[in-house]
């Protein structure tokens, strides 16, 4: 018996590994052309998508891709931007999300463009500076190595959405206060022990502070009157208190509103929007 299956084996053997290698050739043949019909779409077209390809470096060097106004290079292995991406003038989006990039180079600042930029799960551990002089309104850089954002992000007036979400971030400069475009910020599972107050200037629809380390929300944030949505669950809150947390947006405003009126000392600048003029003293009304 034992025979007869080794006789089986060596049968099978050779042609079986014959027949797995031009498979594996084929396979190869068929991810070149593919490739290849990728590239020339984009010539063409504009979009160049080479999201999923096991690329370790950029395959575009024969090609004219210089009026791509959208390049999606997502799951792959690139260990850096390619410069030649930093050369398409016209583009729009970038999407880099879930490579091995480790830094920014400095030739991106010519896609003048650029208003989307994803370069989510890589290995970033710093932004640099001249990256807030794009006119980005999207930046996604979640799940990286970044410790701090530089103060320059201040620049970036018409950024509508900032996700730096799973870094290790211990502190946000004040500058976040200056995006009076912002509607989205996500700072979910950081290192911060505390949010600065300017934030309670911005347009936020969305806020999400989860999984830090923050006790307390300021009363100015109070002012945040078009927020819709805040996800703070996981930190260890203590004003307000976790179980007024717990009840909602309501509650919270409630509660800042309260702790508003007693810190502030000036009456003038109280947030009392149930209490008529003719209720406050005299010395009280502004008019």
């Amino acid at each position: 018996g034992i025979a007869a299956v080794l006789i089986l084996a060596i049968d099978i053997g050779p042609n079986f590994y014959i027949g797995h290698q031009q498979q594996q050739q084929q396979q190869q043949h068929h991810t070149a052309r593919s490739l290849d019909r990728a590239l020339e779409d984009a010539v063409s077209s504009g979009i160049l998508n080479l999201s999923g390809r096991k690329l370790r470096e950029y395959p575009g060097i024969n090609y004219d891709l210089t009026d791509t106004t959208q390049a999606d290079l997502s799951k792959n292995h690139l260990a850096e931007i390619p410069p030649e991406v930093c050369l398409f003038a016209p583009l729009e989006s970038l999407n880099l999300y879930h490579n091995c990039i480790k830094s920014i180079p400095e030739a991106i600042i010519n896609l003048q463009m650029l208003t989307y930029l994803d370069i989510s799960r890589n290995l970033l551990s710093v932004l640099p500076k001249y990256l807030f002089n794009l006119p980005l309104k999207v930046l996604l850089v979640s799940n990286n190595k970044l410790v701090s954002i530089p103060e320059e992000i201040g620049k970036a007036k018409e950024l509508m959405e900032l996700d730096v979400s799973c870094n290790e971030i211990q502190v946000l400069p004040a500058q976040v206060g200056r995006l009076q475009a912002l509607r989205e910020l996500n700072i979910r599972k950081n290192c911060l022990h505390m949010l600065p107050e300017e934030l309670a200037d911005l347009p936020l629809i969305r806020l999400d502070f989860s999984c830090n380390k923050i006790t307390e929300i300021p009363p100015a944030f109070r002012k945040l009157r078009q927020l819709e949505y805040i996800i703070l669950d996981n930190n260890p809150m203590q004003s307000p208190p976790a179980q007024i947390c717990l009840k909602g947006k309501v509650h919270i405003f409630k509660y800042l509103n309260i702790q508003a009126c007693r810190t502030d000392k000036k009456p003038d600048t109280l947030d009392l929007p149930t209490l008529s003029k003719r209720c406050l003293p005299q010395s009280w009304r502004k008019f």
